[in-house]
C-alpha cells in the first residue's frame, strides 16, 4: 500500500524466517535477520497482523542500531520497516513514521551512502514521491527523482532501484519510460537468502508493468 493512499482523504486535502515476528524485539537481530523478518511480515503475514509485527520489528532494528552506532545498515533497515509500517497503518501516525524513516536514512547517508548497494538513496527516493508534499508532509518529486537516479547509478541492475524508479515514473504519468525500468527490474538476479522478498517484489513489478502498459495504450501486454 502506498503511504499516501494509507492517509485519510481529509488529511491529504487539508523472527528469523518462520519464527514469530512478534518476538523479534526480544532478540538481538543481525541485518540479515531484519531483512528476512521484514519480508515475512510484509509478504506472508495476514494484513491484520502486519502493523503490530512491523512495530515490534522496528523496535528490534532500533536496538540493533543502538548496539552498533557506527553502521549504516541497521538504520537503513529501521527506515524501511518504519516506511512499511506507515503504509500498513495509515492515519495521522503514518506521517510521524515516515518522518522517522527519513531521519534514519539521512543519518545512514552520513555514515555510508553506498551501504546495501545504495539502499539509502532508493529508500529516500521512494519516500519523497510517496509522501504528500507541503503543507502536509515533506514529499518532493524533484528530490525523489534525484535520489532514485543516485540509487540506479550505484546499482543499475538491482531489482529495487529499477522497480522504484519505474513506479515513480508511472506516478508521474511517464508510462512508456516506466515500462523500460519495470522490465529491467524483472531481469534482476536473484538475491540469495532473500527469496521471499524477491517473489513479493516480482509480483509488485508485474502489477506495475501491467498498469504501465495499459496507460501507455498497449493493453495488457500479455
Amino acid at each position: 500500500m502506498r503511504i499516501r493512499d494509507a492517509l485519510p482523504a481529509w488529511l491529504l486535502i487539508g523472527g528469523l524466517l518462520g519464527s514469530p515476528v512478534l518476538s523479534a524485539a526480544d532478540r538481538s537481530l543481525s541485518v540479515g535477520d531484519l531483512q528476512r523478518e521484514w519480508a515475512h511480515a510484509k509478504y506472508l503475514l495476514p494484513q491484520e497482523k502486519r502493523g503490530a509485527a512491523l512495530e515490534q520489528l522496528a523496535a528490534a532494528a532500533r536496538a540493533a542500531g543502538e548496539a552498533d552506532p557506527g553502521r549504516a545498515e541497521p538504520l537503513i533497515w529501521e527506515a524501511i520497516i518504519l516506511s512499511t509500517q506507515a503504509g500498513e497503518e495509515g492515519g495521522l501516525g503514518a506521517l510521524g513514521l515516515v518522518k522517522q524513516a527519513r531521519d534514519r536514512l539521512l543519518e545512514a547517508e552520513k555514515l555510508d551512502p553506498e551501504a546495501l548497494n545504495g539502499s539509502v538513496y532508493t529508500s529516500l527516493g521512494s519516500l519523497y514521491y510517496q509522501v504528500p508534499g507541503w503543507p502536509i508532509g515533506f514529499g518532493d518529486d524533484d528530490k525523489a527523482e534525484a535520489y532514485l537516479k543516485k540509487a540506479l547509478a550505484l546499482n543499475p541492475d538491482g531489482i529495487d532501484p529499477n522497480y522504484f524508479y519505474a513506479d515513480y515514473l508511472l506516478d508521474e504519468g511517464q508510462a512508456e519510460e516506466a515500462i523500460r525500468y519495470f522490465e529491467q527490474a524483472l531481469k534482476a538476479a536473484p538475491r540469495p537468502g532473500r527469496e521471499i522478498a524477491d517473489r513479493g517484489r516480482q509480483g509488485e513489478i508485474q502489477a506495475g508493468l501491467l498498469k504501465a502498459r495499459k496507460e501507455a495504450g498497449g493493453g495488457s501486454g500479455f
